[in-house]
């Protein structure tokens, strides 16, 4: 008898685990479309969303939280999976667009220009992203696109903020990796997370990041660490990516659960404590990407 209990308990604890290991299951999808108000310009999109909540929006039950993230400038969309599978294991609907095609121009620095002549990339990322939002909402009409969470790496995190900045009431929080050339929101509105990277390369323009005083005052968290630019996506050190998963993933609990929350920390120490947040793990193909450098 007891020897039958104690089996039916071990098949029930394993009943238990595979439950719960499929509703942490993440839904990946790539989507392309044409948009024909540029020509037919391709604009494809990654998805990634939890299947349970993917499943309790398409049954009315919840509006998903919308997350999109940017890539930087000749990286593509698929390379942060880390932070994608952290907002999507969170329960966001996170989408990653493309936002350079190879039959685009280079992208040139012009100096003494405003953002050193960038801004049409900025305007080209915004309308992307604008165009996605579009789309998604024939698939995923249940989402929450009035309050977006953007995430962006160098010229990826200058088109979010560039996008904050000309449409506020559609955005809640602002992640980047390193952006160098747009300069933060401070009306206090926008939830900021930035971390910086501490490379002789590549080097912030004066006037982006606000004084301690502002951050503290307006709600922005800036992370000062030791890691490189190029280090701030799935090709970075494991060191590197375990620390931003830990210290985004406080920043989403604080800023998920109370929109008045202060900063998590201004100018928090160089190297994080992850917390509960597993590594993350590369696959065997993206350990096999080339790691090919990233112009910013």
């Amino acid at each position: 008898m007891k020897r039958g209990i104690t089996v039916l308990a071990v098949c029930s604890l394993a009943l238990v685990g595979y439950f719960n290991a499929s509703k942490w299951a993440i839904h990946h999808q790539t989507l392309t479309f044409l948009d024909p108000e540029r020509s037919d310009r391709t604009v494809s999109f990654d998805i990634a969303v939890r299947r349970d909540r993917e499943m309790e929006s398409m049954a009315e039950m919840i509006d998903l939280p919308v997350a999109i993230l940017s890539h930087g400038n000749t990286v593509k969309n698929t390379e942060y999976s880390f932070l994608t599978n952290l907002f999507a294991a969170r329960g966001y609907l996170v989408i990653s667009v493309q936002h350079d095609l190879e039959s685009d121009d280079p992208m040139v620095t012009k100096v003494g220009e405003e953002y050193v002549g960038r801004r049409m990339q900025y305007n080209r990322g915004i309308f992307n992203i604008k165009f996605a939002i579009d789309q998604l909402k024939k698939v995923y009409p249940n989402a929450d696109y009035r309050h977006l969470t953007l995430i962006g790496h160098s010229n990826g995190g200058d088109i979010s903020m560039y996008f904050a900045k000309l449409h506020p009431e559609m955005v809640k929080k602002v992640v980047t990796l390193d952006n160098l050339r747009v300069p933060f929101l401070t009306d206090g509105k926008v939830r900021i997370l930035s971390f910086r990277s501490k490379d002789p390369v590549f080097k912030t323009d004066p006037g982006v990041i606000p004084s301690a005083e502002e951050c503290n005052k307006d709600g922005i968290t800036v992370v000062n660490t030791d890691f490189q630019h190029n280090d701030m996506r799935d090709t970075g050190s494991e060191e590197a990516k375990v620390s931003i998963q830990g210290m985004l993933d406080k920043f989403l609990a604080d800023t998920d659960s109370d929109d008045d929350a202060k900063p998590v920390t201004a100018n928090a120490p160089q190297v994080l404590d992850p917390g509960p947040v597993a590594p993350y793990v590369p696959t065997a193909a993206e350990r096999a990407a080339a790691k090919k450098p990233l112009t910013h």
